[in-house]
């Protein structure tokens, strides 16, 4: 066999030992990221130069890790201080007896909360404070299940999402890049979203109509909330929510057109609101350490990722498998590589963990793909349209959370909820190709 044969088979095996260890949880995925490429590396021999290649690696998403350390922290602080608060209160007391605006009151507590990227205290906050809504007009809780759950996935795809900063790492791409891009496939994504909550929304009026409810109830105080939030009630601080809203409106304006780099934007801006909200030393520092377990868990991850990749390229593995499946495809297949990626991101995301796909599959079809005229941005950008399949896949561990919260079966859930999610993927990447953030090929 050729040099080509043998690095594209190793290649694939190790993908292969990467995949079992971690869906069958045989080992952790950080694990599993640093020690199989090193045991694979050094079965072809490049010994004590696998380390050179991971040092390279890991040096290349530094800036996507330090990203992610200080987005995390920066939605912290904010959370801590109170900023979604008062929205909250607002919703609840808006969405009073009226199932339509139930749905949209819904729709748009979960949009804003999740710009903190993290779905499980989005979950608890709706959970806590809309949920007995619907329970006490009578709403299918189907309905606060694929609302929350479409809404959720969408908003991942903001640059410190789990899903963006995976694929910003593997294929060492800054975040904006991928991002900016697909504003208008998000918007397009949110917009049909509402759109079916205002349809769930009528359709349950309906239904509901003439049924006698129970007084309404006020919306929940500072001290629920903040045990939904998963915070202190002494850490808030409602004198500077003006202060925080002007904050993350010009952070969010400054991302959105590309004024400065999101990492710097998100330093100066976890500076700015410890410093305003937490002027004691000793405040600031508590939320340091509360937040530390979660930077630590993201920041290895991602550099774990730099490794994995680093030996990836630096063997010559991920070029082997590319130039393979290169061979493999019909001609025809290769210039369409970006548009069969959007579509088979969807089974993938369903089938394979997040970091299964991304890690695992994703290098190998993003080099693939260059050898069309596809670039990287492109694939990465084409491999994030299926997080709607993945808000229905049952690897997803925070899936249970929400079908033990709301009381029902996940296979339920599921044949209730892909007639919606499918069109509304189908319309993202239709409105990502349209747009020029995929290309198709044609």
């Amino acid at each position: 066999m050729t040099e080509g044969v043998v690095l594209a088979l190793t290649g694939f095996a190790m993908i292969t030992a990467f995949l079992v260890f971690i869906m069958t949880k045989r080992v952790s995925a950080v694990v599993a990221l640093i020690v199989i490429p090193i045991v694979f590396a050094l079965v072809l021999g490049h010994g004590i130069g696998t380390g050179a290649m991971m040092l390279k690696g890991v040096q290349q998403v530094a800036p996507t890790a330090a990203l992610m350390i200080f987005a995390i922290f920066y939605f912290g602080i904010m959370i801590d201080a109170g900023l979604f608060l008062p929205l909250v209160k607002v919703i609840v007391r808006w969405v009073g007896d009226d199932p339509l605006r139930a749905t949209l009151g819904h729709a748009a507590l979960v949009t804003i909360v999740s710009l903190d990227g993290d779905s499980t205290t989005t979950l608890l906050v709706t959970v806590a404070s809309l949920l007995p809504i619907y329970r006490r007009l009578g709403m299918n809780v189907m309905i606060f299940a694929v609302i929350g759950g479409l809404c959720g996935t969408i908003l991942n795809l903001m640059p410190w999402g789990g899903p963006s900063a995976r694929v910003a790492a593997i294929l060492k791409l800054p975040s904006s890049v991928l991002f900016v891009p697909l504003l208008p496939t998000m918007a397009a994504g949110l917009t049909a979203t509402f759109a079916l909550a205002w349809w769930f929304g009528l359709r349950e009026r309906k239904r509901l109509a003439g049924r006698v409810v129970g007084a309404a109830e006020a919306a929940p105080d500072d001290e629920a909330l903040a045990t939904a939030f998963e915070t202190d009630t002494w850490a808030l601080r409602p004198r500077m929510i003006w202060f925080n809203v002007a904050l993350t409106a010009i952070m969010m304006v400054a991302i959105t057109f590309d004024l400065a780099p999101i990492l710097a934007v998100f330093m100066t801006g976890t500076a700015l609101a410890l410093m305003f909200n937490y002027p004691k030393t000793t405040d600031q520092r508590a939320r340091v350490l509360k937040y530390g377990g979660n930077v630590l868990n993201v920041a290895i991850m991602v550099l774990a990722a730099g490794a994995f990749t680093g030996v990836l390229s630096g063997t010559g593995m991920v070029g082997a498998m590319a130039q393979s499946i290169v061979h493999a495809l019909p001609p025809s297949w290769g210039p369409h590589l970006g548009l069969v990626t959007a579509v088979l991101a969807s089974p993938g995301a369903f089938f394979l963990s997040n970091e299964g796909y991304y890690f695992g599959v994703l290098p190998v079809i993003a080099h693939a793909a260059e050898a069309y005229g596809i670039t990287t941005d492109q694939i990465g950008r084409a491999s994030l349209l299926g997080l709607q399949m993945h808000g229905l896949s049952p690897l997803v561990a925070a899936l249970y959370l929400k079908m033990a919260l709301l009381n029902i079966d996940l296979a339920d859930f599921q044949r209730f909820a892909f007639k919606y999610y499918l069109p509304i993927t189908i319309l993202m990447i239709t409105v990502a190709v349209l747009s020029g953030a995929v290309p198709s090929g044609f």
